[in-house]
């Protein structure tokens, strides 16, 4: 389990983290959301005790990370896939990670077998793709079998297969009880993949929950109704407390009732229904709209113009 408490960081002038306070259970896929800029780099340093913190106190199963006797046999960590000597090997990599921390030799062909670079081992990392290094510094993280890991954007550079192994990973780890916490820009493969999130925002959290209620409580939720007798089935609705409004295309969108509600109100009043369709907002669309005074950088598109 990981425990931040009030972190904050500062340098000089610019405080990257403020007062942060969060906890990543175990058990379960924790996503940790924030658009460029909002202190995900430097909070993930300072949980690996790679930056100390200006205030506040962050905790690994209730020890901070240098505190730790052998780091990699209780966090793994993908922060730079890049961070390897591009003249070693694969396998020389990984031996000497695994021989720095008393960890068995057989562990290193254990998880290049679970990465799927067995075959290209005794390749130079120098001539790895950005795909193959994201798998080599998976294997890294695995190496002394940790019970917490994190992973900034372990997903970049991997094919549609590869995404997909990544997905089924995170959340076989946590099926066996493991703490994971890992960041990504792909709103559609955080929202498959997580169950919880902690989403900041310029080094404030924004939010600590799981999916489902980060969605629930920030969006009103909807029904796309269509009938031939729009106006008949509008007053019918609005007489038992609900809102509609017919749109351009004769559609109709209730909010304030729910869906069966809806039919039992067109039942009611002899309505026929063409369409009843929940709307669920997308995690895409939340996030965006709570972080939209967090972004750093805006872009600009007029109508006119395409990508």
């Amino acid at each position: 389990m990981i425990e931040a408490r009030g972190v904050s960081k500062t340098y000089g002038s610019t405080r990257a983290v403020n007062n942060l306070s969060f906890d990543v259970e175990p058990g379960v896929v924790t996503g940790f959301l924030g658009p460029n800029g909002a202190g995900k780099s430097t909070t993930l340093r300072i949980i690996l005790g790679l930056d100390r913190p200006t205030s506040g106190t962050v905790t690994i199963d209730g020890r901070p990370f240098h505190d730790l006797r052998w780091p990699l046999r209780e966090v793994g960590a993908l922060l730079d896939a890049n961070a390897v000597h591009p003249g070693r090997s694969a396998r020389s990599h990984l031996l000497a990670l695994a021989q720095s921390n008393a960890i068995p030799a057989r562990r290193v062909d254990e998880v290049l077998e679970i990465v799927g670079l067995t075959a290209v081992s005794k390749r130079k990392v120098g001539k790895y793709s950005l795909g193959m290094s994201q798998r080599l510094g998976i294997a890294a993280a695995l190496i002394g079998d940790p019970g917490v890991l994190l992973f900034d954007e372990p997903i970049n550079g991997l094919d549609p297969e590869g995404i997909l192994w990544v997905r089924n990973l995170l959340k076989s780890l946590a099926a066996e009880g493991r703490t994971i916490f890992f960041s990504s820009h792909l709103m559609s493969e955080m929202a498959q993949t997580a169950t919880n999130l902690v989403v900041i925002g310029r080094g404030s959290l924004i939010a600590d929950t799981s999916v489902e209620d980060f969605i629930a409580s920030n969006t009103t939720p909807t029904v796309l109704v269509r009938s031939p007798q729009a106006d008949a089935l509008v007053a019918a609705i609005t007489t038992i407390g609900g809102s509609a409004v017919i749109q351009d295309d004769g559609s109709i969108v209730v909010t304030r009732l729910d869906a069966s509600g809806i039919g039992d109100a067109a039942c009611a009043a002899g309505v026929a229904l063409h369409e009843l369709t929940p709307q669920t907002a997308s995690l895409e669309e939340v996030f965006m709209e709570m972080t939209s005074d967090s972004t750093e950088f805006h872009t600009h598109l007029n109508k006119d113009e395409t990508l």
